[in-house]
């Protein structure tokens, strides 16, 4: 198994359409690591660099301690699952899995040993000799990754393997995932999704794409309560946080905000004298509110409901582009085109100053 290190790497198609720039990134070995972010951010393009498929434009990529750039793919120890299955149609699971190591010219006993191992951590022994036809869409992927694990890579590669299965499947096969990482606690492995379930569940790190660059690096619960940027609080989390204008009207150990539509948000970031009157965005995730009892931080009507069950979501209008949501536990009935306050606990709100993109401390 391996670490991974990244250093100023970029990449420029025709010399002109610059898609990654100033990527640094340290991967340690045992590590999971998803890139998440934006469709069209980079982030399957950074992970096909690594595997070789991609050329490096400028900067290095190095392989426990040695520069793999100019390095075929072949030869950089790297197995990687594709979002597709590609499997062969007319091969077996058993053929399929085996396939590379045949043309790597090893042994029928090194085969069939690789091949069981790998067929028992993906509960796939009842299945060797079945054509992937007769498989469903979780199977067939549990068999792109044994051809991976067969090999015995030094890295994992992980291109958005779950998007082509429906939910339950998605659900299931993300589990088998997670399982199949604590039995092999020394693989290091390099995941892209879209999905943040998939980003919050699965990570050691995380690595938010954003701006052609790395918007934050983070352990998710980092990511979830300490964000750097408006753009990794509104990101990471679903329904997203909600932003609300404001200025800072008393400072010290808690700040004051009042909001531009009439609220006041009580925040455990300290602030000095300096920041009196500072504008600033105040960060409310939609989970964290509650009905208010006592000062409100929001009022406003409620245009729309979500009942999913185990949780309301209150959509309201408000002065910003984007309406506020709140995410209640439980069902609350009725409260479509009623006026509802909300409040927050002062340490679950964020403040980011106006115009930057960086966490108001």
């Amino acid at each position: 198994m391996a670490n991974l290190k990244l250093t100023d790497v970029e990449k420029t198609y025709g010399g002109q359409v610059n898609v990654l720039r100033d990527i640094n990134l340290d991967i340690q070995q045992g590590e999971l690591i998803v890139f998440v972010g934006p469709s069209g951010c980079g982030k399957s393009t950074l992970l096909r660099m690594i595997a070789g498929l991609e050329k490096i434009t400028g900067g290095t990529l190095e392989i426990d301690g040695q520069q793999v750039n100019d390095v075929p793919p072949a030869q950089r120890g790297i197995a990687m699952v594709f979002q597709s299955y590609a499997l062969y149609p007319h091969m077996t699971v058993r053929e399929n899995m085996s396939f590379a190591l045949k043309l790597a010219r090893k042994s029928k006993t090194e085969i069939d040993a690789a091949v069981t191992k790998a067929a028992r951590m993906l509960q796939l022994e009842d299945y060797l000799d079945r054509l992937p036809k007769a498989l469903s869409g979780g199977q067939r992927q549990r068999v792109a990754i044994g051809r991976s694990i067969v090999r015995d890579p030094k890295v994992y590669l992980f291109d958005e393997p779950l998007s082509n299965l429906d939910a339950a499947l998605r659900v299931a096969t993300r589990i088998e995932i997670a399982q199949l990482k604590e039995q092999m606690p020394d693989s290091t492995m390099i995941y892209v999704t879209h999905d943040q379930v998939e980003a919050m569940t699965l990570a050691s790190r995380i690595v938010v794409l954003a701006n052609k660059g790395i918007a934050q690096v983070g352990t998710p619960l980092e990511l979830y309560e300490r964000p750097n940027s408006e753009f990794v609080a509104q990101f990471i989390g679903s329904p997203a946080m909600n932003l609300l204008p404001g200025k800072v009207i008393a400072t010290g150990p808690q700040t004051r905000v009042r909001l531009d539509d009439g609220g006041e948000a009580l925040s455990n970031y300290p602030t000095s004298d300096a920041d009196m009157g500072l504008k600033v965005n105040v960060g409310i995730r939609p989970e964290d509110c509650t009905i208010a009892e006592g000062q409100p931080i929001f009022t406003g009507k409620v245009t729309m409901t979500e009942a999913l069950g185990e949780v309301t979501l209150l959509h309201f209008a408000h002065l910003g582009a984007d309406p506020v949501i709140a995410k209640l536990p439980g069902i609350h009935k009725g409260l479509r085109g009623q006026e509802v306050a909300l409040t927050v606990q002062p340490e679950k709100v964020h403040l980011f100053a106006e115009g930057t993109s960086l966490l108001y401390r």
